[in-house]
């Protein structure tokens, strides 16, 4: 099972990370990772949440732009060739990265990625004996 990720979709200028922090921090919603994504005028904003289905609602009712979005988290060595690893499994595979950051959790490296089929990356990964994280046992503990 995917990670569940907030993206917010809002304009590019002063105060809009601002105004996302504060709606999830009164609604008592803690930030694990984030990403921030130029897109010209606009940007879109990634966040992995305690609970993404409650920071969406909030930030809809602030009249934000949110969505959730199931991703793949991966647990990977916080050393040199750890992503390599990683990669080189999904590209053979045909799993395309769309995108990606990272994050850490307990003295691991966690790689969050949106990729073109989740449930055969999870697959491959876990066949070649590489941990791949859920909300359950990530991130969002």
């Amino acid at each position: 099972m995917a990670l569940e990720q907030l993206s917010v979709f809002v304009e590019n200028k002063p105060g809009r990370v601002a105004k996302i922090t504060e709606v999830l921090q009164k609604a008592v919603i803690n930030i694990r990772a984030m990403s921030i994504a130029e897109l010209g005028e606009f940007g879109v904003i990634r966040l992995i949440v305690d609970n993404p289905y409650e920071a969406k609602s909030v930030l809809v009712d602030s009249d934000l732009s949110a969505s959730v979005y199931p991703v793949l988290a991966v647990e990977m060595d916080d050393e040199p060739g750890g992503l390599a690893k990683i990669a080189e499994i999904l590209g053979k595979r045909k799993v395309n990265i769309e995108y990606a950051y990272t994050s850490l959790s307990k003295g691991k490296a966690i790689l969050i990625a949106r990729v073109s089929d989740i449930e055969r990356a999870e697959r491959e990964l876990s066949g070649a004996g590489i941990r791949t994280l859920n909300s359950e046992n990530t991130l969002v503990e």
